[in-house]
């Protein structure tokens, strides 16, 4: 094979992975994902810890 037909294959394969690795820390922060001890926030529109009372 040619090179260069070599690097296009190997440039398409690559794309794919790129393009997900790009959108894996956008992610939007939810309820879900607060760590224990932590609330929603609905005002703030993310985690906080959790009030004591």
């Amino acid at each position: 094979m040619k090179p260069v037909f070599s690097l296009a294959v190997l440039a398409f394969s690559l794309l794919p992975t790129l393009a997900f690795a790009d959108c894996r820390g956008h992610a939007e922060q939810t309820a879900a994902n607060c760590m224990a001890g932590m609330v929603w926030d609905a005002s703030a529109g993310t985690c906080v810890e959790k009030p004591t009372s």
